[in-house]
């Protein structure tokens, strides 16, 4: 099992950054993969960013690109998201999820999740 604890959510006025962690533990060493995912009151969680684990590689939703990067810090089994120019519209309950296996970048099939940390941006 893999626990996963998300903070760095916060308040802030759009335009303005927030940098979310999310820390792992437990059978970390199965890690192929770890990312974000968020969810808006109301509507359909989505996809928001991914990186693998040992290549570094990302991946971004379209609606992201440009103002959110992610990033690992493999000795500390660290996952960050750095969000920059923040809009209203990114306000969702964010979450940290890790997968041990190749999947779709934007799948629902990933192994662990965690509890959530909300993201307010005001407009």
């Amino acid at each position: 099992q893999v626990q996963l604890v998300e903070s760095g959510g916060g308040l802030v006025q759009a335009g303005g950054s927030l940098r979310l962690s999310c820390v792992a533990s437990g059978r970390t060493f199965s890690t192929y993969r770890m990312g974000w995912f968020r969810q808006a009151p109301g509507k359909e969680r989505e996809c928001v960013a991914f990186i693998s684990w040992s290549g570094g590689t990302t991946w971004y939703a379209g609606s992201v690109k440009g103002r959110f990067t992610i990033s690992r810090d493999s000795a500390k089994n660290t996952v960050y998201l750095q969000m920059n120019s923040l809009k209203s519209e990114d306000t969702a309950v964010y979450y940290c999820t890790s997968g041990t296996r190749e999947i779709p970048w934007c799948s629902g099939a990933y192994d662990y999740w965690g509890q959530g940390t909300q993201v307010t941006v005001s407009s």
